[in-house]
């Protein structure tokens, strides 16, 4: 447990550190971007329980974090990238990398992205190997290094 302990409070190390500017972040590409890595991790095992699925909403409504958007716009972005992956997931994946991609010019946005994403996949106290991958993945995707976040 010491590892994803360790992992989870990284992940929340930097989004207390971004807290502080979280406007700037209160952009389409931004918000796309974090809702796709989101759908990504919760994809990661290949399929998208329901139960996951509210899960994540919950989270990703009720996060002090994601407090510059509109809930609604969140909500919907991710469950429109969770039907992607429902429906094609290995062309949603790509496609869903490529949406995480987008942010990746902007460091700040990219590691927050990352950490989104790590929060979400390690919420429920378990970091199984597929979802180790997929948040290597989406880090890969942002151009920034897994052993920045632990990984």
């Amino acid at each position: 447990m010491g590892f994803l302990k360790n992992l989870k409070d990284r992940a929340q190390q930097g989004l207390d550190a971004a807290q502080k500017g979280w406007g700037q972040f209160n952009n389409a590409k931004f918000a796309d971007a974090a809702m796709a890595a989101s759908a990504l991790i919760s994809a990661a095992d290949g399929r998208i329980d329901p139960e996951e699925r509210r899960k994540t909403a919950a989270f990703i409504m009720s996060s002090d974090k994601l407090k510059a958007f509109d809930v609604s716009v969140l909500a919907a972005k991710y469950d429109a990238h969770c039907d992607t992956m429902t429906r094609d997931p290995d062309f949603g994946k790509i496609n869903l990398l490529q949406a995480v991609g987008k942010v990746a010019r902007d460091a700040v946005e990219a590691r927050t992205v990352a950490q989104v994403a790590l929060l979400i996949a390690t919420a429920d106290g378990n970091f199984d190997e597929s979802e180790q991958q997929m948040a290597r993945d989406i880090i890969h995707a942002l151009k920034l290094q897994p052993g920045e976040f632990g990984l």
